[in-house]
């Protein structure tokens, strides 16, 4: 193995994390490789885009691409009890610009994400597919590089200033260093397929994600995309699932359908693609978000329970803060894990403020119909929060639920503050 090149930056990953990311850094004139071990386009979940999107899509130039496409609209979130009784629909547009932020997407992540992966490369971007990253290169405690692996087995080295994560939920650096951390209150399993042609609604409303409840505080999701299909799983613990002795995703799923009303009704008018879908375990963060040298983005950093859809909201606007922070940080000659303070705490707290809320929703003795009667002042921030407005102070919010529920603290992200520097650097 002697060929060596080298570049500003290398990206590990090109889902939307690391896409982001290189676009951003292509768009400042850096010279940016992404590694992608898969050929695109390829099948990935997490489909329903939250409104606070919109900033980090059209930033890297998405949204003109997105208002041309297929991909189902999205105004409205609604909530099902297991009765089958429909809360009215919660429209975006009731808070936001119904032109920009008050309307999103329901994608295919497999047509979603070639989009961002040819955008990165329109931009400027090597994007190299089918191509694995099998070391990360280091002098001392100094990210330096990485060693890759093509289809046909040959290997080659990339030297750069940095190297970002954003291997997705493989979390490579995080898992390599140790830095990984779980969050047993939120383990939970996911069983999901694929229908086409079940009932949806119509007009306004016909790409509304719904959130219908079932026992134990489970909940299937329903998300109509394109072309007839509607993306629908059910989330629960693990010990709820299962119960019974089942373990095929296919008898839990279909058992599952008949908790909720709503859902059994929806999908009676459907035929199920056939194929079932599982994964447990859902969230964790990474105790650093960089070292000297290295930076980790959207999944590879953290990943939190998807029952208010973050995941895509994290990933991308990480990536563009994070590119924003390596451009500042190449301007300076050199990338330290310190360049990165702003960054990791503005991604923490965000991180933080939704997964309290999601505590909160899973909590039996919390209702937000409850809290907003109670409390109307609330139901503002709840939306924000939601929607993924997630850096604000939401004191009064947490205030508010404290009359219902513990509020938990934030999660420990190594040294504590105000040592920032420290909290998200290197070892």
């Amino acid at each position: 193995m002697n060929r060596i090149e080298f570049a500003d930056g290398v990206v590990i990953g090109g889902g939307p994390a690391g896409c982001a990311t290189a676009t951003v850094l292509a768009a400042h004139g850096h010279r940016v490789i992404v590694f992608e071990r898969e050929k695109f386009p390829r099948y990935h979940i997490g489909e329903s885009l939250i409104p606070f999107t919109y900033p980090a899509l059209e930033r890297i130039g998405m949204i003109p691409k997105l208002r041309q496409s297929a991909f189902t609209r999205k105004y409205s979130v609604q909530f099902v009890a297991p009765s089958g009784r429909a809360s009215q629909p919660f429209y975006f547009y009731t808070r936001y610009d119904r032109e920009t932020v008050a309307q999103t997407w329901q994608v295919l992540r497999s047509e979603f994400d070639q989009m961002l992966m040819e955008n990165a490369r329109e931009k400027g971007a090597d994007v190299r597919e089918e191509t694995t990253v099998v070391e990360l290169l280091r002098e001392g405690d100094r990210t330096v590089g990485v060693r890759v692996q093509e289809k046909s087995g040959k290997q080659y080295e990339v030297r750069c200033s940095v190297v970002v994560d954003a291997s997705g939920r493989e979390a490579i650096a995080a898992t390599r260093n140790a830095w990984r951390r779980g969050d047993p209150k939120l383990n939970k399993v996911a069983v999901w397929t694929y229908y086409r042609n079940s009932q949806r609604d119509s007009g306004l409303d016909e790409g509304q994600t719904t959130v219908a409840f079932i026992p134990e505080k489970g909940w299937f999701w329903h998300i109509p995309q394109h072309n007839g299909m509607v993306s629908v799983g059910v989330v629960a613990e693990g010990k709820y699932l299962t119960r019974g002795g089942l373990r095929d995703p296919q008898q839990i799923f279909e058992r599952e359908i008949g908790e909720n009303k709503w859902i059994e009704s929806r999908l009676t008018t459907g035929e199920c693609t056939g194929e079932y879908w599982l994964t447990g375990e859902y969230t964790f963060r990474s105790e650093y978000c960089a070292a000297d040298g290295l930076v980790l983005v959207g999944d590879a950093f953290g990943f939190l329970d998807p029952v208010f859809s973050s995941g895509l909201m994290i990933a991308l606007k990480s990536g563009v803060m994070a590119a924003d922070a390596i451009h500042d940080a190449l301007g300076r000659g050199r990338v330290v894990a310190g360049d990165f303070a702003g960054y990791g705490q503005v991604m923490r707290e965000g991180i933080e403020n939704m997964r309290k809320l999601v505590y909160a929703f899973y909590d039996p003795n919390v209702s937000f119909r409850t809290v907003t009667d109670k409390h109307p002042e609330v139901l503002g921030d709840i939306t924000d929060c939601l929607s993924g407005d997630v850096n604000k102070d939401f004191g009064r919010l947490f205030r508010a639920l404290s009359e219902w529920t513990a509020v938990p603290g934030d999660l420990p992200y190594g040294a504590p503050m105000p040592a920032v520097t420290a909290e998200i650097g290197g070892r």
